[in-house]
């Protein structure tokens, strides 16, 4: 397995920053992608938390397999975790995320209430690189008051954001940490688009891609692509391929137009393709990972 590692300099200056900047707030909403829960949750963010009230957030629900999503949000609540979806595009569930902050800190709200105080509640906002911390704030918010985009390392500074007289986030940089112990964790990272791709074998991804979802959704690349079984087979036969797995990227690569003269197919480009396809949600609502694994 290749080796997944990205901790750009500016992350251990977020890191730091984010530090200092928690003690100013009553909770951290921590950003997951549905896609992969557990990867994708940075274990360093729960030392910054201390013992800071949390609620997590299960974003690009629209990504994610249905079924998975449902069966993990139970994983986390038995677990006594605070968890709830999210989909940022569609702004679906931003009242619950507003909604499940207050109740959180509902004990708190009362006791200033009571002595006359005004009660605000300010939360911190954090997760990895292109979860979509950016994009919650500014469905929250109702409009476009952070910068946004599809790919890591768009937020670099803190950045305070009011929604309304009692609640008030923020924004803080997307962090990865140092070292990944599970090489498996930073494939997953890499795979949602969670680390420059300019750093990264995509062809390599790319095949660890089609054996992750040949796995669980049998079908998934003929049923988007429009190939067959035995359109795999042929290329591998005729490329002398030592795997399938290679064959699929190179139908994808096929079918998508990404080819070299004489029709060979461009492994490169397609890795490319196939993985932006996946991001996108266009092979569908998927899941890699699943909670009964996590308990193993």
């Amino acid at each position: 397995m290749a080796d997944y590692q990205w901790y750009p300099g500016h992350m251990t200056k977020a890191r730091r920053m984010m530090k200092e900047s928690v003690r100013s707030v009553d909770m951290v909403v921590e950003l997951a992608d549905a896609r992969i829960p557990l990867a994708s949750r940075n274990p360093d963010i729960e030392t910054l938390a201390g013992d800071k009230k949390r609620l997590l957030v299960l974003n690009k629900e629209d990504l994610a397999d249905p079924a998975r999503t449902k069966a993990w949000l139970r994983y986390f609540r038995d677990r006594g975790e605070y968890a709830i979806p999210f989909n940022a595009k569609k702004n679906t569930g931003g009242e619950k995320v507003t909604e499940a902050m207050r109740k959180l800190l509902a004990d708190r709200i009362t006791r200033d209430r009571e002595k006359g105080i005004r009660p605000v509640v300010s939360a911190m906002i954090a997760g990895i690189p292109n979860v979509g911390k950016s994009a919650l704030i500014n469905c929250l918010a109702g409009r476009a008051l952070t910068k946004t985009a599809n790919r890591p390392g768009v937020t670099r500074g803190k950045q305070w954001i009011s929604l309304a007289d009692d609640v008030r986030l923020l924004d803080t940089p997307g962090i990865l940490w140092p070292k990944f112990e599970d090489q498996t964790v930073g494939m997953r990272l890499a795979m949602i688009g969670s680390m420059n791709d300019v750093n990264l074998d995509l062809q390599t991804l790319a095949l660890g891609l089609v054996r992750a979802l040949c796995g669980d959704y049998n079908g998934i690349f003929e049923n988007t692509y429009g190939f067959t079984a035995e359109d795999i087979r042929h290329l591998a036969q005729e490329e002398r391929l030592t795997g399938e797995d290679a064959a699929v990227i190179g139908m994808v690569a096929k079918k998508r137009g990404c080819v070299m003269r004489g029709g060979v197919p461009d492994y490169d480009k397609a890795s490319a393709v196939l993985l932006t396809d996946f991001r996108n949600g266009r092979l569908g609502r998927v899941t890699l990972e699943k909670p009964d694994a996590a308990e193993e």
